[in-house]
Formats: C-alpha cells, sequence, structure tokens
C-alpha cells in the first residue's frame, strides 16, 4: 500500500510540474480545468495499469520463494508459540489504519464545520430569483461568493459593484465551478495526507477567476474593472469550495492574466506533453515492479541458526518469510506465462500447475533430506537451511547453492536437490525461460 501511495505522489507531482512549467501561463482556461481534474484521478489509476511491452521482454531470472519445508514434526512447543502469535497478530492494533481514520475523521468534521459556516448565509431571507441562479442578499456585509447555482453578495456594495461581480459570479454559477472545488474537498477527506491535492485545488481556485474575467471583460470596460479589483477590498467567508470573488492573493495574478494576449494555436500543442509524461509512469510501473520482485528475492541470503532459547526468534523470522514468499509470488509469477512442471504436472495450468509443483518439490526434499546430519555436527534448536537452484531452459536443475550453519547441512541441500529429476521448463512468449527458486528447510533438533 506504501509503495502504491508513493507512486500516486510522484505521478500526481509530475503532472503539476507539467502543469506549473507549460501550461499554467497559457489561456486555454477550459483545456487547464480539464486537465487539473482529470490528472490527479488519472494518478490513481496508472500503478494498475500493467504494459508488458514497456518491461522486459523476456525475463532472464525470475526468483519464487517456495514454502518452507519443515523436516520431522514440529514440536508442540512450536505449534504452541505459532498459535500464539496468530493470536497476538489478530489482537494487534493497525497503527497506520488508524492514523488514516483518524485524519479522515478530523477532515470530516472541517469540511462539515465549513458548510456550517456556509449554511449561515442561506438563512438570509432577502433572497431574489433569477431563471438559472439566486441572489441572497447578506446585510452589513460586502461579501461576496458564490456556491452551486447561489449568490451571496453583501448589502454594502455599490450598484457599479454590484453590477460587475454579479457578471462575474454568474459565470462561476453557469460553468459549475462549484463542483469542481467539491470534488477537491472530498479527495482532500479521502486523500487528507496528499500535500499535492491542496496544491491542486489552490491551481483550480486560480483558474476558475481567471476564465470568469475572460468572460467579464468581454462585455464590460477593461479598465474600470481593473480599477475595481485594485481599489476595493471584500470580505470573505473563509470557505475552500466556495468562488470568492476577491481573493487578495490572487488579483495581481488575475490582472496580469485577463492582459495576456490570447495563447496561439499551436500553444495547445503543449498538451501532447501528456503521451510521454505518462509513458513514463507506465514505464516506471512496470520497471518498479520488476525491482520489487528482485528486492524480494534477495531477502532469502538470509541464514539464521537458533537453540531452543531463541525458538521464538525463528519462528518470527519464518513468518516474515512466510509474508515475503506471498508477495514474491505475486510478482514473480506474473512475469512468466507458464511456470516449470515437476513430473506429473505437465498438464496442469496456472495455480494448479505451481501448487503441484511445489508439493512435489517439497514431498522429494522431505523424503531425502537427512537431518540427522545437523545433530552430528553439533547444532540444537530450530535450524534452517536455504537453498537456491534454477530450472533452466531445458528443465535440468542447474547453479545449486545452499546456506547453513554447518556445511555438512550445505552439501546435503545441494545434493539432494542436485538430484531433483528433470522439470518441464517455465515458459514465457512461447519461449522457455530459465526460473530462480530458494527453498527454506526447517528441522528441529533436540538436545
Amino acid at each position: 500500500m506504501i509503495h502504491y501511495i508513493l507512486q500516486v505522489l510522484f505521478f500526481q507531482l509530475l503532472f503539476l510540474l507539467v502543469y506549473d512549467l507549460f501550461l499554467k501561463k497559457e489561456t486555454y482556461f477550459n483545456y487547464n480545468r480539464l486537465y487539473l481534474l482529470a490528472t490527479p484521478v488519472l494518478a490513481l489509476f496508472i500503478p494498475f495499469l500493467k504494459m508488458e511491452f514497456l518491461a522486459e521482454a523476456i525475463p532472464q531470472n525470475t526468483g519464487i520463494l517456495l514454502p518452507e519445508v519443515f523436516l520431522g514434526k514440529k514440536p508442540s512447543s512450536e505449534i504452541g508459540t505459532q498459535a500464539a502469535m496468530q493470536i497476538n497478530s489478530g489482537l494487534e492494533i493497525n497503527w497506520w489504519y488508524l492514523s488514516y481514520f483518524a485524519g479522515f475523521a478530523v477532515n470530516c468534521f472541517l469540511f462539515l464545520k465549513k458548510y456550517q459556516s456556509l449554511n449561515r448565509l442561506f438563512r438570509f431571507r432577502k433572497i431574489t430569483e433569477e431563471k438559472d441562479f439566486k441572489i441572497i442578499e447578506v446585510p452589513n456585509s460586502n461579501i461576496a461568493c458564490t456556491f452551486l447555482n447561489t449568490i451571496f453578495l453583501g448589502d454594502q456594495l455599490s450598484e457599479i459593484e454590484r453590477s460587475q461581480i454579479l457578471s462575474h459570479e454568474v459565470v462561476h454559477v453557469k460553468q459549475k465551478h462549484s463542483l469542481d472545488l467539491l470534488f477537491f474537498e472530498m479527495m482532500r477527506i479521502v486523500f487528507w495526507f496528499n500535500p499535492l491535492i491542496y496544491i491542486y485545488q489552490a491551481r483550480i481556485a486560480g483558474l476558475h477567476e481567471f476564465i470568469a474575467d475572460d468572460e467579464v471583460i468581454k462585455t464590460t470596460d477593461r479598465q474600470s474593472y481593473y480599477q475595481q479589483l485594485l481599489n476595493t477590498a471584500f470580505n470573505t467567508q473563509n470557505i475552500s469550495f466556495t468562488n470568492q470573488f476577491y481573493s487578495h492573493s490572487l488579483i495581481k495574478k488575475r490582472i496580469l492574466m485577463s492582459q495576456k494576449n490570447k495563447s496561439s494555436q499551436l500553444s495547445k500543442f503543449k498538451f501532447l506533453l501528456l503521451v510521454p509524461a505518462i509513458l513514463v509512469m507506465l514505464t516506471y510501473v512496470a520497471c518498479s515492479d520488476s525491482q520489487q520482485a528482485d528486492s524480494e528475492e534477495e531477502t532469502i541470503h538470509e541464514t539464521t541458526n537458533e537453540n531452543s532459547e531463541d525458538l521464538d526468534q525463528t519462528l518470527n523470522e519464518l513468518k516474515k518469510i512466510n509474508e515475503e514468499q506471498e508477495k514474491s509470488q505475486q510478482y514473480a509469477y506474473a512475469e512468466i506465462d507458464k511456470a516449470p512442471a515437476f513430473t506429473g504436472c505437465e498438464n496442469l495450468n496456472g495455480d494448479a500447475r505451481r501448487n503441484c509443483t511445489t508439493r512435489k518439490i517439497s514431498a522429494y526434499v522431505g523424503e531425502n533430506f537427512d537431518s540427522s546430519l545437523g545433530k552430528k555436527a553439533g547444532l540444537t534448536g530450530t535450524n534452517r537451511v536455504i537453498v537456491e537452484f534454477k530450472i533452466d531452459e531445458k528443465g535440468n536443475i542447474v547453479d545449486v547453492t545452499s546456506k547453513a550453519a554447518h556445511t555438512s547441512l550445505e552439501e546435503e541441500a545441494k545434493r539432494v536437490i542436485s538430484s531433483l529429476p528433470q522439470m518441464q521448463p517455465g515458459i514465457h512468449n512461447g519461449n522457455p525461460v530459465s526460473v530462480k527458486y530458494a527453498l527454506p528447510i526447517v528441522f528441529k533438533i533436540d538436545e
């Protein structure tokens, strides 16, 4: 989940950089509006898109971590400890989820508080109904803002001010700008931890003002409109999902943007920058998945030898290996069309083929591995041997290596794995491929 969140943050940041560097100063306001609305959502889905042609056509070494092979009967103390671990893990508090829902709840509360402030404005009774909108006059105020199809205007505004501001706010109503801001309010609640959503909302709020100014100056004296922006300061409610006529931080930008010449038709081609940006993201997704599988494969090199006093530590590490195994399978198996098959499993497909091969390899090792070598070497407690090997393009077992607390166990692991029968090789895009495996062998030596 953290990997997914980091990907989304990276993609949204890349989209914002493209906007700020290439699109922000262009006068194609409605294109920019669509860009700001679409790209944060697109960034949520790109991590799920897997483009095989962007990754390596044939993976050379696909690492698969097999389940542990337990030799002999598991000691009762181990079974009891595992049961205790499962019970304890069920009672553990997931602080990540707790933190997320705490932030979610706080942001819901803040949203309701903003809505309550807005709701107070709806209580004023002096309402003028128009065809597409209504105007609520706020007494003893020079407020000017819009929410959905309602325009709030203070009764302290002069007639000239009221006329120009009303023209501006009507644009917000007709183009439904409040829905954009509500959309980002919902994004802020769900993704409250994401600072880029706040930047997106600020960008689109400013863009709304540029759009409204652009429409107003088509029918209003440009100089008087600028003069009004410079000379008048209105009180505004601090409600992030309303369009406000006067945002002091935006006044200079609005004037400069409204004086800017219209962008040329060639400027529209800047939006094609989305294509290479998205290709970069898709390539990143394809490569990061492969790298994550490789990094998970590296964890198999850790070996541990414990005596009976370290049994709890051993079991915790085995539990971690199980989790790593599940992750490794998720990525490794996805990279090849058909996993290698043990004799008798060739006619199966998918999970059935993999599970059959895993069972037969585990059974073969369990029947042939001499665990008494550990006792002869003076080892006690729970021991683990990790053996790595490849099933090459011809189905042969090659490149066998092992790690254990004693060389006799390493040599025994190599002997057993090397004696595995020839298998049907893995297949990818119709071609046989080499597949790398790792197998943990675990056994208990009584003192």
